[in-house]
């Protein structure tokens, strides 16, 4: 394998960061037009966008073996990279859920969780962007503020969400199911603050 530069590692990130931006609005768009009879083709089209953040990683794991000299760590090189496609994993899981219990109509307060993790990729994504002139950015510590801010956000939504969900009478198996699409949107919020974070522990390391 020839050696990878530098920027094949920031520029892996970028486009990782970009597919779980795709993932998170190709998601919002089946929740706020939400037609069950479309929700197959929608999985179909969200696993490709799955399946190219996978390959990122593979791409970034098998370079690390090879290389001698990283821009930073190997580790963290390795742990974001890793973190980035878990995002899209998250967002895959919530399409899932909805899918495999057979939602039939969505609710407000998912929308809202929905746009709240819409809004935390792209300033994610923003952050990543960052991350090759962490030295002279302006702008990464506002992004993880940023992304940490809508993450607790999210948590307030989610609260709200399952106390809702578990106080009105619906049947079981619709709090069961809407149980699980709440928990993952809240786990697509999390992994987006875990980006955050993992960026921020970079750039103290190699402050």
């Amino acid at each position: 394998m020839a050696k990878k530069n530098d920027a094949f590692y920031y520029d892996s990130f970028a486009k990782a960061a970009e597919l779980a931006c795709k993932a998170a609005e190709k998601l919002d768009d089946v929740m706020r037009h939400f037609d069950p009879a479309k929700i197959e083709d929608a999985v179909a089209e969200m696993h490709e966008i799955e399946q190219s953040a996978d390959e990122i990683v593979h791409e970034v794991n098998d370079a690390l073996i090879s290389a001698f000299i990283t821009p930073i760590e190997r580790e963290d090189i390795s742990t974001l990279a890793n973190a980035l496609d878990v995002v899209t994993d998250r967002i895959e899981g919530v399409l899932h859920r909805i899918y495999f219990t057979n939602i039939q109509e969505m609710r407000p307060d998912a929308l809202m969780m929905s746009a709240k993790v819409m809004r935390a990729c792209e300033q994610m994504h923003d952050l990543v962007l960052e991350l090759p002139q962490f030295k002279r950015s302006k702008s990464l510590r506002e992004h993880v503020i940023t992304v940490n801010t809508i993450e607790s956000e999210c948590d307030d939504l989610f609260i709200n969400a399952m106390r809702t969900l578990h106080t009105t009478d619906l049947d079981p198996l619709a709090v069961i199911s809407w149980r699980d699409v709440y928990m993952f949107l809240e786990f697509a919020a999390d992994s987006c603050e875990f980006v955050a974070d993992t960026v921020e522990s970079i750039v103290m390391k190699n402050s």
